[in-house]
């Protein structure tokens, strides 16, 4: 095996470096990214080598070739280049002439690193020596992504040329666009090197289109002839959006003073320039650019950077790589052969022995260039992708803000918000203010209905029946009613026209299907549909709807009676546990009131029989307010204020309950809601084309034997007058909108049953990311608020309205509404009681000292003894609590002024107490 070079130690401790390293560069001379990667990539050069301190001992050769901008050519140049034997090659700064040299710096292990091929597929696996020293296209798209939606629009167009360059990008646009609900609706490529013509004529076919969002990814050198096309076409007035790469950012920069006729092809567009950071080291690159010994475009772009980077990358990564042992050595390719029938000499073409070492070393390399940080990822991509967000206008251009994949558009520069917590929330997205296009402020609409000459293609369900809501008209339009009228007044309301034909879908003898209708629009036969059309979840996977202009929710029909008359009606107000509860507290509290006036109150007193009728009368009297008892006690009086302020609330909300009951009340329904229907197995009548057939038998399971399709008002009266029994149905499900005009009808003879069981709406249904369905929902809202929906509404639709019935249940009180009075009332009286019982215990424990006594006579007496003495103490605690208070008080002041040592046993001696009273 041949080899070639100088081969090095097999160590850092005895490696002898080679003096001098060939490295090779690839661009295009005369191209804007090649006047300026030219100088800078000289001078990196020439900086490396005259660095004492960064590969000492070692010199850089710098071979360079140009690529004519030509695949063939750059590929060629490209093969003649590797021939020196170069460590590694800077460039080519297309990705077309990068795909290929990429297969040849495989096979020979030579790390080809480009500052320029922007094409995002070239970080793929396939191509492991391809190291990218710029950032890729796949960041720039999703930045243009992300400004389409900071803006609002849904649909965008691309210009791009058509190569590996130009296709790929694009590519990657539709993929970020998709994440945000946005689209390219059209994709308009030319070849590279199209004439203007070809341009201009492109441009024709994309002013046709709906959207005036174009996004332009071409080449620098020929990006300036479709703006100047654009400029013929009219194309770059108010209304349209242009927004390009870093191309236009590239020339804008490289070139000193601007031609003011190329500047004005360029007011307002919006252009992406390679963020990087306002360094010393850029400053002082920038400095001394004209002083440079090689001359190349009047300023520097940002390729530049990149390219004078790129150099620096390689002696950085050779220097690690000697300082390891690496060897400097190239073999021939077995697999390569001469072809003397063709001349071709492919054995010159040699193997880098190190190559995989020194592309790792490449790949670990982290320092900080004129660009910025140098550091890949795992991906190969430089850390960090950040762009400039640049408005032209007037001479010159001024920056609106950045982006970065770290914190997404913002105001405020990346270097700042990469010490902050990543934030790219929609509310975290900021730019300044935008001159766009016609010396605007205002943000362009982006879109515009095409310019080809075909109104809008509306569709209207052709209705058999409810034709207030929408029906064929003879005059113009062709159709009428409720629907249309708020359609074509939120038209009115658009700040453009919207030309359009209305298509009547149906046969005109049976209701179309409303589904089908809706899925005829998401396969582009319609462009809209307008009608009642209910917005429902799987209508909305296919197409898009405007705000709800009406609500809507289904609702359950049922026929009604007469109530018969009842003897018992009295009973309905109160539930059986409320009769109840509400019986126990009138004996409870008239109990309570006896008991605590009954030693002080000669109306409480008396034989047991009276006493005991007197608690019934005393507590049942209380209803009306007529008890003729006065209460004395000062705790027998608060109990009785609680428990008529009871009576009162339970007076009259049963008076309410019963006078509803007897006056309101007179219908009733065998059918009490949805439930019931679904419970039952009668028969359901469904509106031909309704969405409800689909929702009764998808969500709750009833079988479609039991649903019967209507296809009138008549048929609906018809049905339910007949019952299940007679051939009928025994219930309606339908909307609320349709009910409401059917009971008016009908001298609301029908009645609607239950709730609403489910909440929709009506809108107008648009394709899928049509601008007009946003514009439309703006317009509606503004109907609402102004009141001209309601006139609307009051002009087609009846007012007439029939109560829903009310069932028993629902008008019976229970006792939930009254617990919290009964347990107020509960609580008061038996505090009252426990303050009544202590005091007569007190008084009974001073008149009756000898219970102690007695205590003790029990411990020495036989059981038979005790329960007798235990009985009599009861017996004279039960006569004590009987007595008058009067009678007490003067037994304890009698008790109080005698005076004898001994206690006076005679008292009770014969086991009563005395009578005070004989």
């Amino acid at each position: 095996m041949l080899l070639r070079g100088v081969v090095g130690a097999g160590n850092s401790a005895n490696s002898s470096r080679p003096s001098i390293v060939n490295i090779g560069a690839l661009f295009t001379y005369d191209s804007v990214i090649g006047r300026s990667a030219q100088p800078a990539v000289m001078a990196a050069v020439d900086d490396v080598n005259s660095d004492p301190n960064l590969l000492p001992g070692t010199k850089l050769n710098l071979i360079v070739h140009d690529t004519n901008c030509s695949g063939f050519l750059g590929t060629v140049e490209a093969l003649q280049l590797i021939e020196n034997d170069v460590v590694a090659a800077v460039g080519p700064q297309s990705s077309g002439i990068a795909h290929v040299i990429s297969h040849v710096v495989n096979e020979l292990r030579v790390p080809l690193l480009s500052f320029g091929a922007t094409d995002p597929t070239l970080s793929s696996l396939q191509y492991p020596y391809f190291i990218r020293t710029t950032q890729s296209d796949y960041f720039q798209m999703y930045a243009i992504a992300d400004i389409v939606e900071y803006f609002g629009w849904r649909e965008v167009v691309a210009i791009f040329v058509d190569d590996d360059f130009g296709r790929s990008g694009i590519s990657v646009l539709g993929d970020a666009l998709t994440k945000s609900r946005a689209k390219i609706a059209y994709k308009a490529a030319f070849p590279p090197g199209a004439t203007k013509t070809a341009i201009k004529d492109l441009l024709v076919e994309v002013n046709l289109m709906e959207s005036r969002v174009y996004v332009v990814h071409v080449n620098p050198d020929s990006g300036l002839d479709i703006f100047s096309a654009a400029k013929y076409l009219g194309m770059t007035s108010a209304g349209y959006v242009w927004i390009t790469t870093d191309w236009l950012s590239s020339v804008l920069d490289s070139t000193e003073q601007v031609d003011p006729s190329k500047m004005n092809l360029l007011q307002g567009v919006i252009a992406l320039r390679h963020h990087t950071p306002d360094s010393d080291l850029k400053k002082s690159f920038l400095s001394r650019w004209n002083s440079l010994k090689y001359r190349g475009s009047p300023k520097p772009n940002s390729y530049a950077l990149y390219a004078y980077d790129s150099v620096l990358l390689v002696a950085r990564a050779l220097d690690a790589f000697f300082n390891e042992g690496g060897n400097i050595s190239f073999s021939n390719d077995p697999k390569l052969h001469d072809d003397n029938s063709t001349g071709l000499q492919l054995s010159s073409l040699h193997i880098f022995d190190g190559g995989q070492q020194f592309l790792q070393m490449i790949l670990r390399t982290n320092f900080t260039g004129l660009s910025g940080q140098i550091q890949f990822d795992p991906d190969k991509n430089l850390i960090h992708p950040a762009f400039d967000v640049l408005n032209i206008g007037g001479t010159s251009f001024r920056r609106i803000g950045y982006w970065s994949n770290y914190s997404g558009l913002s105001v405020v520069s990346p270097e700042i918000l990469y010490q902050k917590p990543p934030n790219t929330s929609t509310s975290n997205q900021h730019l300044y203010g935008v001159i766009w296009p016609g010396e605007t402020t205002a943000r362009p609409r982006g879109w515009v209905f095409p310019n080809n000459g075909k109104p809008l293609r509306i569709a209207v369900p052709n209705r058999v029946f409810y034709k207030e809501f929408v029906a064929k008209d003879k005059n113009p339009p062709g159709v009428k009613g409720y629907c249309i009228d708020v359609f074509e007044s939120a038209l009115n309301l658009l700040p453009y026209p919207v030309p359009h034909t209305y298509i009547l879908y149906g046969n005109g003898i049976h209701n179309p299907d409303f589904s089908d209708l809706v899925y005829q629009v998401a396969q582009n036969n319609f462009d809209a549909a307008v009608g009642d059309i209910t917005i429902v979840t799987n209508r909305t996977k296919i197409v898009d709807f405007t705000q709800p202009y009406m609500e809507s929710g289904l609702v359950v029909v049922a026929p009604v009676k007469m109530q018969k008359s009842n003897p018992w009606a009295f009973l309905k107000p109160f539930t059986v546990p409320m009769w109840c509860v509400t019986g126990a507290f009138f004996l409870f509290v008239g109990a309570v009131v006896w008991i605590l006036e009954h030693r002080i109150n000669h109306e409480f007193r008396g034989p047991p029989r009276k006493q005991l009728i007197t608690i019934f009368w005393f507590s049942f009297s209380t209803m009306f307010f007529s008890h003729r008892e006065n209460t004395q006690s000062t705790l027998g009086r608060l109990v009785l204020i609680i428990w008529l302020f009871v009576v009162l609330i339970i007076n009259s909300s049963y008076t309410a309950s019963l006078t509803s009951i007897l006056t309101v009340q007179q219908l009733t329904s065998g059918i009490q809601g949805i439930d019931s229907l679904i419970a039952g197995n009668q028969k359901i009548g469904v509106q031909e084309g309704s969405f409800a057939w689909n929702y009764l038998t998808d969500e709750l399971n009833i079988a479609e034997s039991r649903l019967v399709k209507l296809q009138s008002q008549e048929d609906y009266a018809i049905a339910l007058q007949k019952g299940t029994k007679g051939g009928g149905v025994a219930a309606i499900v339908d909307e609320l909108p349709y009910i409401e005009l059917f009971l008016a009808s009908t001298n609301c003879e029908f009645r609607t049953v239950g709730q609403e069981f489910t909440r929709s709406g009506w809108g107008f249904a648009f394709q899928r990311d049509s601008p007009l369905a946003v514009d439309l929902s703006t317009a509606i809202l503004q109907l609402s608020e102004n009141g001209d929906l309601q006139k609307i509404h009051d002009k087609w639709l009846s007012n007439s309205e029939c109560t829903p019935a009310i069932s028993d249940d629902q008008s019976r009180l229970s006792l939930d509404s009254f617990w919290g009075l009964f347990l107020i009332c509960g609580i008061a009286s038996f505090l009252a009681l426990a303050v009544f019982f202590c005091r007569v215990f007190k008084q009974y424990q001073r008149f009756s000292p000898e219970s102690n006594q007695e205590v003790e006579v029990e411990d020495i007496q036989p059981a038979s003894s005790r329960q007798t003495t235990r009985s009599k103490s009861i017996k004279h605690l039960f006569d004590f609590v009987d007595k008058k208070e009067a009678e007490i008080k003067q037994m304890l002041k009698r008790k109080n002024s005698s005076d004898g040592p001994e206690p006076q046993t005679s008292q009770v001696s014969d086991g009563h107490f005395p009578s005070l009273s004989s």
